[in-house]
């Protein structure tokens, strides 16, 4: 459970030895750890890892990228590119349970911004729908009625079978 030092001794082996056949290994190695920093055994039961911080998933996206990056044509890089399907799901939960909050704390505008970071940084997940549904709720609530009802279109027409799966105060 030394993730740290592990990452530390991780990146010394990356800068010394950046053409050895094991240093793919050692980014994909970097990338598993970090993102294994972010669990807890409870997200399986009671919580999720996208409402704590996420800054070890985000390091864990960016070590996955590089390892596409440096070394395209490795096995880990295709382990890599799965394992970013799902960072990527849970960065776009955190910003939606930010944006939720901003609703609930009455800082619609925040929500708004909150809500189009996700469509436009975490296109292709599940947290869209839920995004351009909260976007709706926030307009409706600074009177932006054309617009409440422009992001309805879009989440009706993306999502026709949209039903939230989260309550707003």
């Amino acid at each position: 459970k030394k993730y740290n030092l592990a990452i530390l001794r991780l990146n010394d082996f990356i800068k010394r030895y950046p053409a050895l056949p094991s240093t793919p290994y050692a980014y994909y190695l970097r990338g598993v750890i970090a993102e294994e920093m972010s669990r807890s055994i409870l997200d399986e039961i009671v919580t999720d890892s996208a409402q704590r911080d996420v800054q070890s998933v985000r390091d864990a996206y960016t070590y996955f990228i590089l390892l596409i990056e440096n070394f395209p044509n490795s096995k880990y890089s295709e382990k890599a590119t799965k394992k970013l399907v799902t960072l990527k799901n849970i960065l776009a939960r955190h910003e939606f349970y930010v944006a939720l909050y901003y609703t609930e704390n009455g800082s619609h505008i925040a929500a708004i911004n909150r809500s189009k970071y996700i469509i436009e940084h975490y296109p292709n997940t599940p947290s869209v729908a839920d995004g351009l549904h909260l976007m709706a709720y926030n307009y409706d609530a600074i009177d932006a009625e054309d617009l409440a009802q422009d992001a309805r279109t879009v989440l009706y027409a993306s999502y026709p079978n949209y039903s939230p799966d989260h309550k707003i105060d």
